[in-house]
């Protein structure tokens, strides 16, 4: 079985499938250029995915049961609104291509997926999201380190379950519950804030992957 996650640095999301023995591919430029098989285990490939780019479209066909995308959100976001109309029509065509590969591909790959972004634009351009949820909604998978609000939608099909919620004591009782909005500026703050909690990347393996695997097994 393979997972893929699209516009990926740090591979939270993937974890718990590569824990399981999934084969796991990351997608995204900040990767080095081209394909190699990081210290965890996990493939990295370093490609613009303005567009598909060939070693994704080859692994269609494969046996691919999640894809999780991350598509930047910076040109789409309703919090950056009152910058928009600053920064062009061609950023933002290029967010709307960012969020049109992870949507072809998901819908091509045949597996459980979701697409993630903040608040944002795209449901002008496309469609609502099917669902929404803060981080501490689901730190009681992983502990304090999420129990922080951010509200993220998701667009998802081929059967995503949205898992249960869990959650880490009052949410008052955990460390500062928007500090995810005051990261300072710097070469790493869009990947701070664009961060998966861990608790709700353990919370989506958890209700999906069984399902997904007995599935598979069915089909066989």
């Amino acid at each position: 079985m393979i997972a893929v996650s699209l516009f990926d640095k740090t591979g939270v999301m993937l974890q718990p499938w590569h824990d399981a023995g999934v084969e796991c591919h990351l997608f995204d430029i900040q990767h080095k250029s081209g394909s190699f098989q990081g210290n965890d285990g996990m493939w990295r490939h370093g490609y613009d995915l303005t567009n598909l780019p060939m070693p994704l479209l080859e692994l269609i066909g494969e046996d691919i049961v999640f894809t999780s995308c991350f598509p930047p959100c910076q040109n789409l976001s309703v919090s950056g609104a009152r910058w928009m109309a600053g920064k062009g029509l061609r950023a933002l065509q290029q967010s709307i291509s960012f969020f049109a590969t992870s949507a072809e591909f998901a819908e091509l790959a045949g597996g459980k997926y979701l697409i993630e972004n903040p608040v944002s634009t795209i449901s002008t351009y496309w469609r609502e999201s099917d669902h929404k949820f803060h981080p501490a909604w689901y730190a009681g998978y992983s502990g304090a380190e999420d129990n922080y609000t951010k509200e993220t939608h998701l667009w998802t099909g081929h059967g995503f379950k949205m898992p249960p919620r869990k959650a880490y004591g009052d949410l008052l009782d955990g460390p500062d519950k928007t500090y995810i909005h005051h990261q300072a500026p710097g070469e790493e703050r869009a990947n701070i804030r664009s961060a998966t909690p861990k608790g709700f990347a353990l919370a989506v393996f958890q209700e999906n992957y069984e399902a997904q695997k007995t599935q598979k097994m069915q089909s066989v």
